[in-house]
């Protein structure tokens, strides 16, 4: 009877260990491989100057999703948020380049999948902007790869392509011909023979870039046959679902950084084996998908696909396997901070139109920005504007100021030229997308109307950015501010800025002040509010205050007290300082020595703004 109960206990054991293994090889190999600046010039896509045959069997073989999008034009806080699946103006990431603390909360999506038994790997960018959690990868190194999981295990590896980053695209002679050592003369592009976006001067350097970025594709799609070429070495090609994906659209002006077609529209193409094919939103080899998907859904899916719950933090939402969601309506984008210069865009796009609210209508579309203005298209615009030669598609975008509000038929406008804002016709698709934009901001908590040196100094009272408008009154305090702050950029309700110049929230007070200082005139009008901001506790309400001064009213107190600003211990109110003493063009010569001193700053976004400010006081 013994031997009996032990026989028993054996085979169940071994039974149980045998239904263990055969549920683990159901569960799918995930592989992300993903590259960086590109918008969709593939011949899946319909591209005839594309040479991609691997995006291009993987669309054959798997699903070409046509529209896919970014929920910003840049890197870091499109990556914040497909990494974790929350917005970055909920977390306070979606600057370029900053480093902000997670809730507690809100991890990494691979850990969830770490916790499920999944081997996670990530070879090699993160820019995340924020540090990258110990619990989030495996391995997070260029060595990273699938091969080094136990044998059996389930893995989710991630492979980044570097090759179409936007500093690729630029380069000429021997760092170019390096990039490119793989392709064929046949792969190669006549930049003659390519037709060029209408807002770039058609010019040689121009065209160069152009055909460069088509060439930077191709090595980028022969990487990416080499990822596939591994899995089906080591057999596992019908074992994993294969994702393709870029991060943002072209590494081009007037595409990466803003929130246009260009500019957040990736390819994204999927290749699930049979047997995975759980739902109909797997759909048959070779269909074409026309769902709006974010890639702020891309962890939500994967998770979904590998039968893991998702946490009820996340914003996005699965678009495959069981139980996914109905497709969305809209998807909502981002721009705010990029690299040293200070912007506040927002972005609702449906399956049709695209809605663009600029918070900042007087400030210019392209503000010098080191990094960006190294790029041969850009050169070619700042020569074509300065000799008159600007192509009419372009002088929106090389305009002094924006329109507070942008509406484009993209269908119908896929460069998105025609701003239909003013549009009777479109009035109910306007007042529609503007209410949802203004719903987002407040459910999601967006802190992009907080200037940034404030936030900062919120956060650590709060203990994260996400924390700083999950008070009891912040849905109160957004309210109030989207009010402000359209006033400031409609330039009406002088009574409703004025007042709010002494309102107990300092983010409020800051935009007061921009809407007094946009003119002389309403600078003059309030200077005995402005000099009372000019010494307030909130840095950005100060800083604002003392710019406004110093150039509508020539204050020499007020320009002497800005340069001090310089000193702070805030590096995000530095380059508030520095922005407002550059914004003051030749009028900054007192402050020369400070900005000279400036020019040094550890912090690398004040050092570039201060050297612009001193270049152009030396003629530049």
């Amino acid at each position: 009877m013994m031997a009996g109960i032990v026989m028993n206990r054996r085979t169940f054991l071994a039974a149980a260990a045998a239904s263990a293994v055969a549920a683990e090889t159901r569960r799918p190999n995930i592989l992300w491989i993903s590259c960086e600046d590109s918008s969709p010039h593939y011949g899946c896509y319909g591209d005839t100057r594309a040479i991609t045959p691997n995006v291009d069997r993987l669309a054959r073989e798997g699903v070409r999703y046509t529209r896919a999008y970014s929920v910003a034009g840049v890197c870091a806080p499109s990556r914040s948020a497909i990494i974790t699946s929350v917005y970055p103006t909920s977390l306070g990431s979606q600057y370029m380049r900053c480093s902000v603390a997670l809730p507690e909360h809100i991890k990494c999506f691979p850990t969830y999948l770490r916790n499920a038994g999944y081997y996670c790997t990530n070879n090699v960018k993160t820019d995340y902007n924020f540090p990258v959690p110990a619990d989030a990868w495996d391995e997070n190194s260029r060595s990273a790869h699938w091969k080094n999981r136990k044998p059996g295990q389930p893995f989710f590896a991630v492979f980044n392509i570097e090759a179409t980053h936007e500093s690729q695209c630029r380069k000429r002679g021997v760092e170019y011909d390096q990039m490119i050592r793989q392709l064929k003369p046949e792969h190669r592009q006549d930049p003659t023979k390519l037709t060029m976006p209408p807002y770039y001067p058609d010019t040689l350097e121009s065209r160069r870039d152009w055909a460069q970025m088509y060439e930077l594709i191709t090595a980028m799609d022969m990487q990416l046959g080499e990822r596939l070429k591994e899995l089906e070495e080591a057999g596992l090609m019908e074992d994993t679902i294969v994702f393709f994906w870029g991060d943002h659209g072209d590494g081009l002006p007037r595409a990466k950084r803003w929130l246009y077609e260009s500019s957040t529209h990736v390819p994204l193409v999927i290749r699930t084996p049979e047997k995975f094919r759980s739902d109909s939103k797997a759909r048959t080899p070779g269909s074409v998908e026309s769902r709006l998907v974010s890639l702020l859904d891309l962890g939500p899916t994967v998770l979904n696909l590998a039968g893991v719950a998702l946490p009820k933090h996340m914003d996005g939402v699965a678009f495959l396997g069981s139980n996914a969601p109905p497709p969305r309506e809209y998807i909502f984008g981002l721009r705010d901070r990029m690299d040293e210069r200070y912007d506040t865009v927002r972005m609702v796009r449906d399956r049709r139109y695209r809605y663009i609210r600029n918070y900042t209508p007087h400030l210019p579309y392209a503000q010098h920005t080191a990094y960006m203005e190294q790029g041969n298209i850009m050169k070619e615009l700042r020569a074509a504007q300065r000799d008159g030669r600007l192509p009419e598609a372009a002088r929106q975008y090389m305009s002094e100021t924006k329109p507070i509000e942008e509406l484009y038929d993209v269908d119908a406008d896929p460069h998105e030229l025609r701003n239909l804002a003013g549009s009777a016709a479109h009035r109910k698709t306007l007042l529609r997308l503007r209410a949802a934009h203004q719903r987002w901001v407040i459910d999601t908590r967006d802190v992009g109307l907080i200037p940034e040196p404030d936030l900062e100094e919120r956060s650590a009272k709060a203990g994260t950015r996400y924390q700083v408008l999950r008070q009891a009154d912040s849905e109160k305090l957004l309210r109030e501010l989207l009010t402000l702050v359209d006033a400031v950029n409609r330039d009406v309700n002088p009574e409703l800025i004025r007042k709010a110049l002494t309102h107990p929230d300092p983010a409020m007070r800051y935009w007061a002040v921009v809407g007094s200082g946009k003119t002389a005139a309403a600078a003059k009008s309030t200077q005995d509010l402005l000099v009372r901001a000019s010494s307030d506790d909130a840095p950005a309400v100060r800083i604002a205050a003392l710019g406004a001064l110093a150039l509508h009213l020539g204050d020499k107190g007020a320009m002497a007290k800005l340069a001090s600003e310089l000193k702070s211990g805030n590096s995000f109110a530095r380059l508030h300082a520095a922005q407002a003493l550059d914004g003051l063009g030749h009028r900054a010569a007192p402050a020369r020595q400070a900005l000279t001193e400036a020019a040094a700053d550890p912090a690398e976004y004040v050092k570039r703004v201060a050297e612009h400010a001193l270049a152009t006081l030396s003629g530049g």
